[in-house]
């Protein structure tokens, strides 16, 4: 082969083949090691980088007080508001019936005489529904009955009485269909008379009679006017025999008396007796019509007082119905040393007891809203009443009051004996009729005590202060950070804020930012 051939078939620099002076173990620790330096190297990084993060992490105890330290100091502020501002008070109340008397007949009378009241009959019991004109109890065998009325009875109403319980009681009756006749309004007469009557025959009795001597006072009045009659009839009439009616006959005035009648004057006399001396003279004459005018009088009286009556024990007035039985405290044939029996009548009301510091800021007229958690409504109403002396009864539920017809020193807001005080008892009624379902319910009331006529300027509370002149003002910071003094009237305050008015008219306006205190600004990092 020539030498170019030569040249070309071999490459230049041949790679040196390997030293076959070296072993092949050799040649491997060699590549090992290589690996080794390698792996020292990255670790060393590896520290270098975690050494840097470390410094940044990890801070000394001063570095960490002087990071958490307190902050430097910023305004807090609040936007004035134009509104209506309403103070309220809130408090809780339990729904009950507007009226509850508890019925006590301990004055029942019957026909055989007074003796310790005994009850005889209840034909209600808890939850039943009651009427007006109603049988509910019967004691010692005489019935108590219910009529329609807001003034309780008092005192038992006899024939002639007169007043404004005896208006009641006829237009009580008149309700229940009995007329009442001519009688004049508040006057008991004998149309009064006859109504009441005709009640008691409804409900199944006889009433008592409102004198109580089987009739003797008028039988007495009418002997007295038939006595009286006869004597002018015989000092008018022509003297002698032929003057004197015959025993027996029949001449004017001159029937035969009954059984048990008063013998008519002159009767006996003989018929041949001879005139008296001064017969019919005008003096006797005067006298005569004198006599027959009194009887009169004292039978109109007695006619007029005699006639059913209506003892107070026997009737108990409510101011509405349907009522419902509250509860039943009695049996038949226990005595009655309580109350019978509770009614409950009337609309819907709330019932509260305020603490002194509440009472100074409520009255009658307040706005309330009545909030019930079980149905989830409100309802608007007003306080219809705040008592101005403490009261000692139950706190749950209504409160029965003795009624004043059966217990005449009944009526007082405590229980018998006193009680726990409850403070003053307010009343809330509902502008709209409280639902049957609220009955018992307790209740939040949120009462406005005081409000703002209209919307006006209002800032929170501690927006207000006062300067060393004694004027009152806020401070108004602006959109740049500028804070300025405002002079301020203040007005009505309520829930944590008041109503402000501006010294100069404008200076102040709904928007405006106003320092309320002063907050931390903002940190960076965390603390705690």
């Amino acid at each position: 082969m020539s030498g170019p051939e030569r040249l070309v078939g071999q490459p230049e620099n041949p790679a040196p083949d390997p030293d076959p002076a070296v072993p092949e173990d050799d040649r491997g620790g060699l590549a090992r090691g290589r690996r080794v330096v390698l792996a020292l190297v990255g670790g060393a990084a590896l520290m270098a980088v975690g050494g840097l993060l470390a410094t940044t992490l990890v801070k000394s105890p001063a570095q960490v007080a002087a990071e958490t330290g307190p902050p430097a100091q910023g305004p807090l502020t609040a936007d004035v508001e134009r509104r209506v501002l309403a103070q309220t008070v809130v408090m809780r109340g339990t729904v009950v019936a507007d009226q509850s008397v508890a019925v006590s007949p301990q004055g029942v009378r019957s026909g055989e005489g007074t003796g310790a009241a005994l009850v005889t009959k209840l034909p209600l019991k808890a939850g039943d529904p009651v009427t007006a004109g109603q049988l509910i109890a019967e004691v010692s065998g005489r019935p108590v009955f219910t009529l329609h009325g807001a003034q309780p009875m008092y005192r038992d109403l006899k024939p002639g009485a007169t007043g404004d319980d005896v208006a009641q009681l006829q237009r009580a009756l008149r309700e229940l269909g009995h007329g009442t006749g001519g009688d004049a309004t508040g006057v008991f007469g004998a149309g009064t008379k006859a109504a009441l009557a005709a009640r008691y025959r409804a409900v199944g009795y006889e009433p008592l009679p409102a004198v109580a001597d089987g009739g003797a006072a008028l039988r007495s009045a009418r002997d007295a006017v038939r006595s009286a009659t006869w004597a002018l009839e015989d000092v008018s009439g022509p003297t002698g025999s032929a003057g004197a009616p015959a025993e027996g006959g029949s001449g004017k005035g001159g029937a035969t008396p009954g059984p048990g009648a008063t013998a008519r004057p002159g009767a006996a006399a003989s018929p041949g007796s001879g005139p008296r001396p001064g017969a019919g003279s005008g003096r006797e004459l005067a006298r005569a019509r004198q006599a027959l005018g009194e009887a009169q009088a004292a039978l109109a009286a007695a006619e007029a007082a005699d006639g059913p009556m209506l003892p107070a024990a026997e009737s108990v007035f409510l101011g509405s119905f349907p009522a419902r039985v509250s509860s039943v405290g009695a049996r038949a044939g226990s005595p009655v040393s309580g109350p019978v029996l509770t009614l409950s009548g009337g609309e819907l009301v709330v019932e509260a007891y305020l603490k002194d510091d509440k009472r100074q800021l409520l009255r009658a007229g307040m706005t309330v809203v009545i909030s019930s958690e079980l149905a989830g409504t409100d309802v608007r109403g007003k306080v219809a009443l705040v008592a101005t002396e403490r009261s000692a009864a139950q706190p749950a539920g209504p409160q029965p009051q003795p009624d004043p017809g059966q217990n005449p020193k009944g009526g007082g807001s405590g229980g018998p004996g006193g009680g726990a005080d409850l403070g003053y008892r307010m009343v809330v009624r509902a502008d709209q009729p409280l639902p049957a379902g609220f009955a018992g319910q307790d209740v939040r009331l949120t009462v406005e005590s005081a409000a703002t006529d209209g919307e006006a300027l209002v800032v929170p509370i501690t927006a207000v202060s006062a300067g060393a002149d004694g004027r009152t003002v806020v401070t108004a910071v602006s959109a740049e950070g500028t804070q300025r003094r405002i002079e301020v009237r203040t007005g009505t305050r309520g829930d944590g804020f008041v109503a402000v008015i501006p010294a100069q008219a404008g200076a102040l306006t709904a928007g405006t930012k106003v320092v309320i205190g002063v907050a931390p600004r903002e940190t960076r990092g965390k603390t705690g």
